[in-house]
This record gives structure tokens, C-alpha cells and sequence, in this order.
């Protein structure tokens, strides 16, 4: 049990966990129907019976989303030769609202036929220290996730949070003195945009990046938008200008003594959990920290 991406946010402050386990069973997953393109909802995170996850205070929500592939190039190209066909019936073009007509009906035909895929993804509650957390990389995945979280709870619980420097401003400076304020360091990847008219992107990938090269492209304007950081020798990640972190990965300092504690599958998922909830509330107080405090907004 290790996250790979933190979309976090405040939990609201006037957010309850009263009816927490009643609220996911109301929306917990089934499977869709044939004309249903998306379903999702609440399944459990392990092979038992609670959709909430609970470990020493700590909770752990898993989302299903089952999602039939209905590939656009496909619906297009047997759209278009029905258009012939239509054209060749009635004797003049098919416009553009017979030919959106002509999709809608194509994909209520193809949907029961289409392959579905699943996928899973993980929300981390740490009510003690206020955070909600997303294990979510694509921006789509996470806004499902949020408005799944919307329907669940009478009470949205998540709220944004924003910091004092903004994270481009702050990272741009520790590259150009090569120096991130403990126990941060930086790694090897990084990417720096212009913010100009010609928005020229520079991405740099297991390159050493104490360079008069980078401090060149940031003199020249160029701001940095990620950067790889590792805090406190124990997770490495990637830390965009949108205050996201990505590619988290223990190091072998965090995944030896992992290791030394492992017992039989659950006990280790829960220890892994718990072990990865402590360390993150850790690396995301002083991440905000270093980028000045966070600012209230509630």
C-alpha cells in the first residue's frame, strides 16, 4: 500500500464523520448497465465486508470505476460511411445535425458491445491532521473522484489548499541556487516554461541540474513547473506548479524498515498504511512550510 500521486486538500472544518459508513454505502459501486458509459462508486478496499477502511484513526477509501472503451476514431469512421449511405438514400449531404444524430444513435447501438476496463483509486482521510488526499495522476481521474466525493457526503469535504509563495516561484528559486530548505533536496528532473508568446518548454530527465545552462534559461524568464525533490532521505516525488506531488516513491531507507516489519498480507497492508499516512502528513507539513505557510481560506 503506497500512494503514487497526492492531490491533498483540507478536509472542511465543519465536515463530520458521523454517518461516514452509511454515506459510502449509499454510493457504493455497481456494476453499469448497457447504456451506461461510466459507473462508479465506493468497493472495499481489501476482500472484506467495510467499504471504510479504519486503522488507528487513520481511513482509507477505495473508488471503482468501471468504464466501457468506445474509441472515438471507431464511432467516426462507421459514422462516416453511414453518412454515404444516407447521402446516397435521400440525395443531398448529411448536415452537421444529421451527422451528430447519426453518432448518438451509433454509440447507443455500440455500447453493449463495448469492453469494459476497471480501475481503482485510493482516498486517504487523516481526520486528526485535517487532510484529504487523492492517489489520483490524471486531472479527469481526480475530478471523478471529487465529484464522487460530492454525491457521497451532504457536506463536500474537501478544501483547497494554498500556500504563502507559489510553488513555481519557490521551486524556480531553489534551482537557481541549487538549494531546497531542509530536509528537501532536489534530484535530477525538472521542467522550466517560458511564459511569454512562444511558451518554450525545456524538460530536463536524470540530468544533474547545478548548471549555468538552467540558471541561463532562468534568467531568460523561464519559470520551473516540476521539479524532482526527495524530503527527508525518505520519499522521493515530483512537485508541479499546481502544488501536486507525483511519482512518490519510498526510498530504501523507508522500504528497509518496511521490510524489517512485514507479518501476513493484512497486517503488512495496514502497517505499509499506516507507516505511509504518518510520513506524508510529515513531507506535506513541511512542504507548505517551505512555501512560506499555508494560507487560510476558511
Amino acid at each position: 500500500m503506497w500512494f503514487k500521486n497526492l492531490r491533498f486538500f483540507r478536509l472542511h472544518p465543519d465536515w463530520s464523520m458521523d454517518s461516514i459508513d452509511e454515506d459510502v454505502a449509499a454510493h457504493a459501486f455497481t456494476p453499469g448497465n448497457s447504456q451506461e458509459p461510466l459507473s462508479l462508486g465506493w468497493t472495499s478496499v481489501r476482500d472484506e465486508a467495510d467499504l471504510v477502511h479504519r486503522i488507528n484513526g487513520q481511513i482509507l477509501l477505495c473508488a471503482k470505476a468501471e468504464k466501457k472503451l468506445l474509441p472515438s476514431t471507431v464511432i467516426n469512421q462507421i459514422a462516416r460511411a453511414r453518412a454515404k449511405d444516407k447521402e446516397a438514400e435521400q440525395g443531398y449531404k448529411v448536415g452537421r445535425k444529421q451527422m451528430k444524430e447519426l453518432k448518438e444513435d451509433l454509440i447507443t447501438e455500440l455500447l453493449p458491445r463495448a469492453f469494459s476496463i476497471e480501475r481503482q483509486v485510493f482516498v486517504w482521510i487523516d481526520p486528526e491532521n485535517r487532510w484529504l488526499a487523492v492517489d489520483a495522476a490524471a486531472a479527469a481521474t481526480a475530478d471523478e473522484i471529487m465529484g464522487l466525493l460530492a454525491k457521497t457526503f451532504e457536506l463536500f469535504p474537501a478544501v483547497p489548499v494554498y500556500t504563502e509563495q507559489s510553488p513555481s516561484a519557490a521551486m524556480t528559486g531553489w534551482l537557481a541556487d541549487f538549494n531546497a530548505p531542509y530536509p528537501f533536496s532536489i534530484d535530477q528532473d525538472a521542467e522550466l516554461r517560458a511564459s511569454g508568446e512562444s511558451r518554450s518548454v525545456v524538460r530536463y530527465a536524470r540530468h544533474h541540474l547545478d548548471s549555468d545552462e538552467i540558471r541561463k534559461h532562468i534568467t531568460d524568464g523561464k519559470q520551473c513547473t516540476r521539479l524532482a525533490l526527495t524530503w527527508a532521505d525518505k520519499i522521493s516525488f515530483v512537485l508541479t506548479d499546481g502544488l501536486e506531488i507525483k511519482r512518490l516513491a519510498p526510498t530504501d531507507l523507508l522500504t528497509n524498515q518496511q521490510e524489517q516489519n512485514a507479518q501476513d498480507e493484512a497486517q503488512d497492508f495496514d502497517s505499509a498504511f499506516l507507516v505511509m499516512s504518518a510520513e506524508f502528513n510529515g513531507l506535506i507539513t513541511e512542504l507548505l512550510e517551505a512555501l512560506g505557510g499555508e494560507k487560510k481560506v476558511i
